[in-house]
């Protein structure tokens, strides 16, 4: 484990600075287009961009990488998003601010997938899962980081701007210096849709509601703690606490998916959400302590929804569909995340800031639910046949989708071993 580490600590302290950048960007954006007077359904769409791009990005770059390299096309795209950003303040239109998130999502997506690709050829059976939890300590330790980097400078100065363009930049010098071997992205045949829900309705639809909800908390958190009177500084913590919740609870959650039936967490984990989002309506009009705990709580659950259902998904399938399978759920997981700010949006222009919340447990309460109804339709996966949780981000990398499939395809057929 520690000679894979010392082979791959380069590509970590890359993978932190893109990180602190991209924690601080999304929240920074979110503040200013409050200080701009932007309308709340005209940042929902600037919102929406990003996740766009991000899935556009996610599905085309492993092409690109292949045919031009990793090192050129992580140098192209971090000089992309490092542009990108500057021309946010020389340019204060919401129509270009959509483009420049779209252009920002798309950037994004390759620098994940390079170091993704990367972290995975370096990885063994053995030392794949611990890799993997580094990368998920890394990645939401440094969006968390990246929220106290907001109260460095005035928002509606340039001077936060320019330092997310050089965070992504510096990413560039570790990444170019190493000499670890860029391996080919393996393009597997994907698996249809339908085919996919035949086998876990349950995973399909609670991953495209974990996507909503994620792109609800992530792209319009900050200008809904704006909306309610918070301080820059608070709005700061109060992303800063539900990205940490997640990264808390990440584990726990996943150790009990393995002792239990995983539908059965998912459904108490998704209805706890729900009750955290309803819980913090009231302290909407009168921001307290209790909405930074609660929100800490409701992160803490919403975070590891994503991975649960991917893993309630591997349970239903041989393991030579997993890596494809993974790869369509975090497609399908994209294209929620691209709904979920401007529906947020919709819904705090007619209804307030509290429609963030109330949209939040509508989300969780209707995974809840379908979940229930299929309990009565279909047994549960019986325990000795059922897989190892794998701790992933909430993104749409279809390399890491590999990664996660092959670490739960060897865990699972751990798991099946010992049981024999």
């Amino acid at each position: 484990m520690f000679a894979a580490i010392r082979s791959t600590w380069v590509l970590f302290v890359g993978l932190a600075l893109i990180m602190l950048g991209n924690g601080l960007q999304g929240t920074l954006l979110g503040v200013r287009a409050s200080l701009e007077g932007f309308a709340t359904t005209t940042t929902g769409w600037v919102m929406t961009g990003y996740y766009v791009g991000f899935l556009v990005g996610s599905i085309f770059v492993p092409r690109l990488v292949n045919n031009v390299g990793h090192i050129r096309v992580f140098a192209a795209l971090a000089s992309l998003a490092s542009s990108s950003v500057l021309l946010h303040t020389v340019f204060v239109d919401p129509i270009l601010w959509m483009g420049m998130r779209l252009i920002t999502g798309f950037s994004y997506a390759g620098l994940y997938v390079v170091v993704e690709s990367w972290l995975n050829e370096r990885s063994t059976n053995q030392t794949r899962g611990k890799m993997l939890s580094l990368y998920m300590i890394v990645s939401l330790g440094g969006m968390t980081l990246g929220q106290l980097l907001l109260n460095l400078a005035p928002a509606e100065q340039p001077e936060l701007f320019i330092l997310t363009s050089v965070l992504v930049s510096l990413a560039l010098v570790p990444i170019s210096l190493t000499v670890v071997a860029a391996p080919a992205i393996a393009q597997t045949p994907p698996i249809q849709i339908r085919e996919l829900y035949q086998s876990s309705p349950l995973g399909v639809v609670g991953a495209f509601g974990a996507g909503i909800a994620n792109g609800t908390l992530m792209g319009m958190g900050a200008v809904f703690a704006s909306s309610i009177g918070l301080p820059i500084q608070q709005v700061a913590y109060f992303m800063m606490a539900a990205i940490f919740g997640g990264m808390l609870l990440q584990w726990p959650i996943g150790h009990f998916s393995d002792v239990f039936d995983r539908r059965t967490v998912i459904t108490l984990v998704t209805f706890l959400a729900m009750l955290c989002a309803a819980a913090a309506i009231p302290f909407v009009q009168h921001p307290s302590i209790a909405l930074f705990v609660l929100v800490a709580l409701f992160g803490g659950l919403h975070l590891p929804m994503y991975a649960l259902c991917i893993a309630h998904t591997n349970d239903k399938l041989p393991t030579e569909q997993m890596v494809a399978a993974s790869g369509r759920m975090m497609l399908i997981f994209g294209c929620g995340s691209s709904l979920g700010p401007i529906t947020v949006a919709l819904l705090m222009t007619q209804f307030g800031a509290i429609g963030f919340f109330w949209w939040l447990a509508v989300i969780h309460g209707s995974i809840g639910v379908f979940a229930l109804y299929r309990m009565t339709r279909r047994a549960a996966t019986p325990m000795e046949e059922q897989g190892a949780y794998v701790p992933v981000a909430p993104r749409a990398s279809t390399v890491s989708a590999e990664w996660v499939a092959e670490e739960s395809a060897t865990t699972s057929a751990d798991v099946k071993t010992t049981s024999q």
